[in-house]
């Protein structure tokens, strides 16, 4: 569905034969056994190792999880930042599959496509590795200096200087942005990042059966009528690769406010996604305040909470919403005192409009009859968790 990035020397991600040493003339360590080139094999110790944070206290890993499909190992609504009392703004998304992704754009007919992090800001995986070290809220650098510094002083110093030249610390822009092709290049070369080893994944293969639930499900997920699922988490091979099940567009749910996350304490505060506040080239867009990034399905079963917000709790509640958000609002949005329910509540009014109610399943009002029923809520859930990775019959 999307190419795969490639690194080259005019941007963060530096080619490591062509840009790597600050010198020119270090030789660099001897071949690796691993199938991960050198630089794969830093990015993997680095994204482990804690020293990078303000508090030597945080990883990317302490978000992004190896043993949980490389999403939060916990069901936090939103991350903890580095720095006691704070925490990130938004969800922490599996970063399995990613791989796949392109920069930002506009589509021919002006639909917003690609981009990393939820609201598309970040341009490459290396790119994207960058933001949670200098964000106060996450691992809390100061600067890229700062970051620099505490590599300077960390284990790895001797490993970064034998990869990417013996200067190359004393060049602080330059070492973080080889800091942050490292990080791609391990989420680019380790297969972990893509398996494609679900049920699913051996079912298309004829290698495993679904079971009768399962298949109904899977009807339901593709039905344009029904779950309408496939619309936005494309559920075919593209590109050469199996589905993705997402086609890296944005869209604008209507997600409830989520009162767990701080910055919420402030009625006058609203994640707007695509508009702002954290991305700031598009403010000017209204028309896409609330929209935010369709994330791949995959492992979908295991990476609650839900939505950039972390607002919906479990995979039936998530189905369940997709449903009767329009047909039963008053079961996701709080009322006044009038009685009257809040929907779309964490969008302010003038941005509401924005929220998808024409495809399916949200083009009902309140009081049809949901897209699903129970059962088969029921049955497209059993479908989604054999999407899980790590299958074995």
């Amino acid at each position: 569905m999307r190419s795969l990035i490639l690194a080259t020397c005019s941007a963060v991600a530096l080619s490591l034969t062509a840009c790597g040493g600050g010198g020119g003339n270090d030789a660099g360590p001897a071949p690796s056994t691993s199938s991960l080139s050198a630089a794969a094999q830093l990015g993997e110790s680095l994204f482990n190792d804690p020293i990078l944070s303000s508090t030597g206290a945080m990883s990317c890993a302490s978000c992004h999880d190896k043993a949980n499909h490389h999403a939060a190992p916990d069901a936090r609504s939103v991350p903890a930042g580095a720095d006691p009392g704070r925490e990130a703004g938004r969800q922490a998304p599996s970063l399995q599959y990613l791989k796949f992704n392109t920069a930002f754009a506009f589509a021919g007919d002006g639909t917003p496509t690609g981009g990393f992090t939820w609201d598309g800001r970040a341009t490459s995986l290396a790119d994207q590795a960058g933001g949670p070290l200098l964000n106060p809220n996450e691992m809390a650098n100061t600067s890229v200096e700062d970051v620099v510094a505490k590599l300077k002083r960390s284990a790895h110093a001797a490993t970064f200087r034998a990869v990417f030249g013996s200067d190359i610390l004393e060049r602080p822009t330059d070492a973080f942005a080889r800091l942050q092709f490292a990080l791609q290049q391990y989420q680019l070369e380790d297969p972990d990042f893509a398996p494609f080893s679900s049920k699913f994944d051996l079912w298309q293969a004829g290698k495993a059966q679904l079971t009768a639930a399962e298949l109904k499900g899977w009807s339901l997920f593709n039905d344009p009528n029904k779950g309408n699922c496939a619309a936005c988490h494309v559920s075919t091979p593209t590109g050469g690769h199996p589905a993705l099940f997402t086609d890296n567009t944005f869209d604008a749910l209507g997600v409830p406010r989520n009162p767990e996350i701080q910055a919420n304490a402030d009625s006058n505060f609203y994640d707007l996604g695509l508009c702002g506040p954290s991305r700031t080239d598009l403010s000017g867009r209204t028309d896409l305040c609330g929209a935010f990034r369709v994330p791949s399905l995959r492992n979908v079963a295991k990476t609650a909470p839900y939505f950039h917000n972390g607002a919906i709790k479990t995979l039936s509640d998530a189905v369940r919403f997709y449903v009767r958000r329009d047909t039963h609002p008053e079961e996701w949005y709080p009322t006044d005192a009038a009685g009257t329910v809040l929907k779309f509540n964490d969008l302010p009014p003038a941005y509401r409009a924005n929220v998808n109610v024409t495809e399916a399943p949200y083009n009902r009002k309140r009081g049809d009859a949901p897209a699903l029923d129970d059962s088969e809520i029921a049955d497209l859930v059993s479908f989604l968790n054999t999407l899980t990775d790590g299958y074995a019959p």
